[in-house]
């Protein structure tokens, strides 16, 4: 708390503005690479850039889990990765293994409870994947993209939030999800269930893997 009114204090707001994106989920789960999307292990394979309409189309507006319902209240497809991330050790192997986009999309569910970011970096190879995801572990002091912050809607704070992480052969793609305002959640089923909600975003790994030449 000291460190905080410290840096309120300070003239220079942008140490205190670049500190503020430093969030960091408290529970991180990756599951192993799907062995399905063999043919995206290389980007050789799959050249074609992202574009936001595919990532955060019609059907990735509104996706739901169960009892969860998440609206999409803002997205972005960054080709510099290293100014949507922060952590030095991260920034460099994402630029090591050709990081040349990151699409974020912030999501709130229709009753306000939770928030959720789905995120998606486009590395060179699955190498370079499997290597991204390690970082992104909070236990490796790496660091951690940024969370997208929407004006006007429900951000993530600095509170109880947890990451789902897996590889699609030269993608990796997270579903983050966080109790509105950061409290704790009664079973960690509430945040699981919401991430496999925000996880629907990633239809466009599948849709990648039809088109991907041989």
């Amino acid at each position: 708390m000291a460190m905080l009114l410290v840096a309120a204090c300070g003239s220079d707001k942008k140490p205190q503005a670049a500190a503020a994106t430093r969030v960091t989920p408290k529970v991180y789960v990756n599951t192993p690479a799907n062995s399905q999307v063999k043919k995206l292990a290389q980007r050789t394979k799959d050249k074609r850039p992202l574009n936001k309409n595919e990532v955060f189309g019609d059907d990735d507006k509104t996706v739901t889990h169960g009892k969860y319902t998440f609206t999409l209240a803002g997205s972005d497809l960054a080709g510099d990765c290293k100014a949507a991330t922060w952590g030095q050790e991260l920034q460099s192997d994402l630029a090591k293994y050709g990081c040349t986009q990151i699409a974020r999309g912030a999501y709130v569910s229709n009753d306000k409870q939770y928030v959720g970011q789905f995120l998606a970096l486009n590395l060179e190879n699955q190498q370079g994947a499997e290597q991204i995801v390690r970082d992104l572990d909070p236990a490796s002091g790496a660091g951690f993209v940024s969370p997208l912050a929407v004006k006007g809607s429900t951000n993530f704070s600095n509170g109880f939030s947890a990451a789902y992480s897996q590889t699609f052969g030269h993608y990796v793609v997270v579903s983050w999800v966080e109790k509105a305002g950061g409290a704790q959640p009664q079973t960690m089923n509430e945040l699981l269930d919401a991430s496999i909600a925000i996880e629907r975003a990633d239809d466009f790994v599948w849709e990648r893997l039809v088109l991907a030449s041989e």
